[in-house]
């Protein structure tokens, strides 16, 4: 099966091989690297007793890697240096990012497999004080966020009132609200309803998702051969159901 999808994929592609891509040199090496945080639930996650990944994510590269007939490896990356890790070659692929602006200056993006939704938590407790987006819009409120996330951005975007404290992984915002140093924090809406069953003393602010956002993986801009042999694949698994059975597996729902 994955000889007869890489036979398509090759006669999909409007480029012909060459040296420099990087879809040449994995086929030679027969490694895949991937560089993932593994501390987004359900996308990536690291167990740190084994130090193996598992996740949506996780699976889409294994099955990336089982198509193209090489091992996969995962690089360990943080969000302040999952675009350096792109930038300089560390890896080949990262696992899925929010597309931004600001990363597409630099680092080239996928056709995209997922849509989520941005929410704030706070404590549970605090839900009737800070009842809306707005009431966090506040110079008395400290909204955290993790260093290096989309999240970030949009933080200084939603709350320009607001005191902003970036953490550093591997610590992580959400921790700041569970310790009261914060008074909430931004997310995806896909991690925000996992925190809330791992920690049921946060809770979502009840005003829906705002600017919704698209996920792609991230690849080096100027190879276009590569990232084209992705597209095709993603489009290719798409139109299988791979991506649903995928979604049903991990309980997700793509906006």
């Amino acid at each position: 099966m994955k000889k007869i999808i890489l036979v398509v994929l090759f006669a999909l592609l409007p480029f012909s091989l060459n040296a420099e891509s990087k879809l040449n040199q994995i086929l030679s090496s027969g490694e895949l690297k991937v560089g993932t945080t593994g501390d987004w639930d359900p996308m990536t996650m690291k167990d740190p007793a084994t130090n193996k990944y598992k996740g949506f994510d996780i699976d889409v590269m294994n099955e990336l890697a089982n198509d193209m007939g090489v091992k996969v490896t995962f690089i360990p990356t943080e969000w302040k240096t999952i675009v350096s890790g792109i930038t300089s070659g560390r890896y080949d692929i990262s696992t899925s990012v929010t597309k931004t602006a600001k990363r597409a200056l630099v680092a080239g993006f996928t056709n995209s497999y997922y849509k989520y939704g941005t929410v704030p938590l706070v404590l549970k407790e605090n839900l009737n004080k800070y009842p809306t987006w707005e009431s966090l819009n506040n110079e008395n409120v400290t909204i955290a966020t993790t260093l290096g996330t989309s999240q970030e951005a949009k933080a200084k975007e939603f709350f320009p009132k607001s005191k902003l404290k970036s953490v550093e992984a591997p610590a992580r915002d959400f921790q700041e609200v569970l310790s009261g140093r914060a008074d909430g924090h931004i997310t995806s809406s896909t991690e925000a309803n996992k925190l809330i069953i791992t920690y049921p003393q946060l809770a979502i602010v009840p005003d829906g998702g705002k600017n919704p956002a698209v996920l792609a993986m991230m690849v080096d801009q100027k190879d276009q051969v590569w990232m084209n042999y992705v597209n095709q694949w993603i489009e290719i698994k798409k139109a299988s159901g791979f991506f649903d059975d995928l979604l049903a597996k991990y309980n997700l729902k793509s906006l």
